[in-house]
């Protein structure tokens, strides 16, 4: 007998389609909220120890990765809303 899952969980089998509209609403919250990071100030580059044009160039690249690290520990939402947005226009074609 094959065990039953629990209430509110996702289902095991998704398919190919589905993982890929998934990743890519992932990636459109995660781009949303590093814009809000650097909107708020998080990674401005600090006076006290300046790293130069190196960490200035490269800050978007941590702030890219915070944000990704936010939406893999559930964000705030966007990527799931997202995902049935595309998979409905996907189902409308």
């Amino acid at each position: 007998m094959p065990a039953i899952p629990p209430v509110g969980s996702q289902p095991t089998t998704t398919s190919h389609q589905d993982q890929a509209l998934r990743e890519v609403a992932q990636k459109l919250e995660a781009s949303f909220l590093a814009g809000m990071l650097k909107s708020a100030g998080l990674g401005k580059t600090s006076d006290h120890f300046g790293g130069g044009a190196g960490e200035d160039q490269f800050g978007s690249f941590l702030l890219q990765e915070q944000a990704m690290q936010m939406v893999k520990a559930g964000g705030i939402g966007l990527s799931e809303s997202l995902f049935h947005a595309l998979k409905e226009r996907q189902n409308d074609k």
